[in-house]
Order: structure tokens, then C-alpha cells, then sequence
């Protein structure tokens, strides 16, 4: 009968519209949640058949739930520079707290970045599930397969070490007065008179012969000490030349092989062109190449080379000193005719020292800071892509899990191939609108209303039709 199906059309407005509200109010109670996705009610029509055509059979219409999961919410800066935000597609992959040290972890996603170290170190967000990501090398590249979600490590900043980093390359920068004064043990050299400057038994390392110009620079060694070492000058009577000597302050950190005495690694003659710059053709070539000093444990070193002292316990270590030898060279020491001076100095390498901060960039790197200056690559975190994110499962927590009709988690980089970018410092915001929801539930409410109107309006059209009996 017509009427009893426009009662029941009026039953299912009545269910339909009821989670529709049902939706807005769960949007609504969620607008400042944390990457909330908002929901939509999507409503469809409900046909029956029609026995003939001139009564109708009405069929109502139900609701069904959409979860608009790929819709962004605005990113906030935030004063705590482990909060993550996506911009774009993409999750970050956690695991409950609880099973960070498992073998085989449960594997969620989440745009919920309110990551912090916990007790244990691990980067957890206040939902108590850890991030994941990829380890890397020292240059920054994943270690590992990069497309495996088992290969995924729970980020933990405990594990995160400063280990010294000895110097590989000096600089040195700074002047030569050309028309500095032969010194009497420089002019002596020419005529082998007594008191001529010998770099082996009369030189400027030992304080015996004083030099024009000495200039001091660092070095971090294999332990992370810091080693000081001398570059040393004496004008020469030979034009354009000068005597140099570089040694070990004290010499006592050093031991030499003949010729080479009092802490030296390197002696020779430095030249210079008619316009000032370094001579590499005539520069003693130990001068210009890069200084190898041997093992604290290595034997007696060979003629013309040095090694640490034993009680240093240090390992070999190679260094070069750039003073303007080549075109890449981020130093140089020139010849002109103004004062001598250092002008700067300048080392690779760091000591040890403790965690002093940890960012992340743009492309998903942890970037640990320490407080020996040292900064590292130490983590990247990836992001987690679907073919069909809207198909997710919904948890608890703002996570999520993989259906058969989201397709299978790919994971990529930051900004790469579809993928969106990584905020470090900021937080999405949920992207409920108020606005639209108001209105949405002043329309929920209208329709509610209107449906209880049928059931009312059909059922005195029943009554009508019961009196006409009486």
C-alpha cells in the first residue's frame, strides 16, 4: 500500500538523517583534534519496485559514511622542533610504544606529528605511538632496502652518538712581507757560515733560530682531542723564498724520523711568484701535499716522516694544509709587500659531545646537533602513500590501518614522486570547517523534521481511511 510505504520512506529519512547528524557532531567534537579528518554523510536513494503504474512504491533513502582522510588541514607553526605536519599525500609510519622492540611490530599510519623523545628516548607522539624511519649513512643515504616497511627503525634519539671526527683538511690564510730583512742565520745559509739556519739541527721549531712569521692552526685528532700545530717562517736570501717548518706545539706530541727533529712533520722551502701567490714548481713539495702522521703503536718512523708519540695512543691520521696550492684551495698565504699577518685559520673535523638538538628538514632528515658544533644526518623520516587513502581503516589515536581497498602502503621521500613534504616545527590542524558544518546540521535538522512529518501525515491518512468503516 502507498501509505505504508511513505511511512516507511519517512523511517528511513528519519535513520538516514540521524547519522548524518551523527557524522556532523563527531566532526564538530573533533575540530581542534590533531589532524582530524572530517567524515561526510553521503546520502543515496532507495528504490522499490512498482506494481503498477498508477500507485508508487516508496523506498526512502539511507546514508552512507565517507572519511575525506585526503583532505588537508592547515599547518601551524609550533615552538618544538620534533612536531611533524604533511603537506600533501602522504603518513608517517609508528608502532605502539609498547612494541618498539619487537621483531615484527604492528605497523600503523598517522598525519599526527606530535612527536617527543619519551623515557627511553624513542620520538613518540602524545597518542604513545613511535615514528619510524630509515637509517642512513654519514652522507645521508638509506641504508638498507628503502622499499621495505619491515627495514623501518623506531627512531630513537638515545642511540644517537657524537663520535670525534678527526681533521681531514687545515686552512690558513695571511700575508708575507716581501721586503722583510734577511735575517743573519737566513743569510748564513748561502755562505755555510756558523749559525746558518739548518732545519735539522739549527731551526726555528727548537727556539733556536727565530723566525719571521709563526703562525699557529688546529687539528681534532682520532680521539677527539685538539692538537696544536705550527707553520713557521724565516725569510730566505734567495728572492721570493722563504724557509718553513711546520711542527707539533708541544713537540712532545710528535715523533720525528731524520732529518726531521723537535716535533716536525714537514720542512722545505716555500716560493712565491712575482705577483705574490704561492710557487707550487719550486715550493718544497712535503710543504704543499697532505701530512701523514703515523699510529701512536706504529714502530720508530721511517727518515723524513713523523707518527704520534705512543703515549698519545692516537691513530694514523692524514691532513692536508691548503694555503693557495690549487684552485680549490680555501685558504692562501700570498707574498706582498704589506705587513705580515695571519688573517685567518680554519679546520675540518669535530670532538666528541653530547646531543644538544635534533631537527628535521624539509626532506624528512633527523638532523642531530651537538655541542661540539658537530651536525649529522642520523635518521630519515619517509612517508606512506596509497592508491585509495579514503579506504583506510580508522583507529584510535588519529591512526590508521591498510584494507584490501586502500592498496598497499609505497614509501617514499619527502616530496618525492607524489609524495607530499614534511614540515618539521609545525602541526596540521584538523580540517573541519564550523562553518559548513553549522549549516550542514541546521539542513540535518530540517530534513529530521520533515521525515517525522511523513510518518505523522501518513498516519492520519491511515486513520482517515480506518473511520471510513465506522
Amino acid at each position: 500500500m502507498s501509505i505504508n510505504s511513505a511511512m516507511l520512506a519517512g523511517v528511513s529519512g528519519l535513520v538516514a538523517n540521524s547519522s548524518a547528524m551523527a557524522v556532523i557532531s563527531d566532526n564538530i567534537s573533533n575540530v581542534n583534534t590533531i589532524a582530524f579528518k572530517r567524515n561526510r554523510a553521503d546520502f543515496s536513494r532507495l528504490v522499490n519496485s512498482q506494481s503498477a503504474s498508477t500507485t508508487y512504491n516508496a523506498g526512502g533513502a539511507s546514508a552512507s559514511t565517507r572519511q575525506l582522510v585526503g583532505a588537508q588541514g592547515s599547518v601551524n607553526s609550533t615552538s618544538l622542533s620534533t612536531d611533524l605536519a604533511v603537506q600533501g599525500n602522504g603518513f608517517f609510519v609508528v608502532t605502539p610504544a609498547a612494541q618498539v622492540a619487537n621483531s615484527t611490530p604492528e605497523t600503523l599510519f598517522t598525519r599526527v606529528g606530535t612527536f617527543k623523545p619519551n623515557d627511553d628516548g624513542y620520538l613518540v607522539n602524545h597518542a604513545g605511538y613511535a615514528l619510524r624511519g630509515w637509517q642512513v649513512d654519514s652522507s645521508g643515504a638509506v641504508i638498507g632496502n628503502s622499499s621495505d616497511i619491515n627495514s623501518l627503525t623506531s627512531i630513537n634519539v638515545n642511540s644517537i652518538a657524537d663520535t670525534a671526527s678527526p681533521t681531514t683538511s687545515a686552512s690558513i690564510t695571511g700575508n708575507l712581507k716581501s721586503s722583510t730583512a734577511v735575517s743573519a742565520a737566513a743569510a748564513a745559509v748561502l755562505t755555510a757560515s756558523p749559525g746558518a739556519y739548518n732545519a735539522a739541527t739549527n731551526n726555528m721549531a727548537s727556539g733556536a733560530v727565530q723566525p719571521d712569521a709563526s703562525w699557529q692552526y688546529q687539528v681534532i685528532d682520532s680521539l677527539g682531542g685538539r692538537k696544536n700545530f705550527t707553520v713557521s717562517f724565516l725569510k730566505s736570501g734567495t728572492p721570493n723564498q722563504w724557509y718553513a717548518e711546520v711542527y707539533a706545539s708541544p713537540s712532545s706530541n710528535i715523533t720525528s724520523g731524520a732529518p726531521l727533529a723537535n716535533g716536525q712533520i714537514a720542512t722545505g722551502t716555500m716560493a712565491f711568484t712575482p705577483t705574490g701567490a704561492i710557487d707550487t714548481a719550486l715550493t718544497t713539495p712535503a710543504l704543499i701535499a697532505p701530512f701523514a702522521i703515523g699510529a701512536s703503536s706504529a714502530g720508530a718512523p721511517a727518515a723524513g716522516t713523523a707518527k704520534w708519540a705512543t703515549s698519545a695512543g692516537l691513530a694514523a691520521q692524514t691532513f692536508g694544509l691548503q694555503i693557495g696550492q690549487s684552485a680549490t684551495s680555501t685558504g692562501a698565504i700570498t707574498q706582498f709587500d704589506a705587513d705580515t699577518a695571519l688573517n685567518s685559520t680554519s679546520s675540518d673535523g669535530s670532538p666528541s659531545g653530547d646531543l644538544a638538538d635534533l631537527q628535521i628538514d624539509k626532506e624528512g632528515f633527523v638532523i642531530a646537533s651537538f655541542n661540539s658544533g658537530l651536525t649529522k644526518k642520523v635518521f630519515k623520516v619517509p612517508l606512506a602513500t596509497f592508491v585509495n587513502g579514503d579506504d583506510l581503516q580508522v583507529e584510535t589515536a588519529g591512526n590508521y590501518r591498510m584494507t584490501s581497498n586502500s592498496g598497499s602502503p609505497t614509501l617514499k621521500a619527502s616530496g618525492a614522486s607524489g609524495a607530499g613534504t614534511i614540515s618539521g616545527g609545525a602541526l596540521e590542524a584538523s580540517n573541519v570547517d564550523l562553518a559548513q558544518e553549522f549549516s550542514n546540521m541546521i539542513i540535518t535538522q530540517r530534513a529530521y523534521s520533515a521525515s517525522s512529518k511523513i510518518i505523522t501525515t501518513a498516519d492520519e491518512m491511515l486513520d482517515e481511511l480506518i473511520r471510513m468503516k465506522r
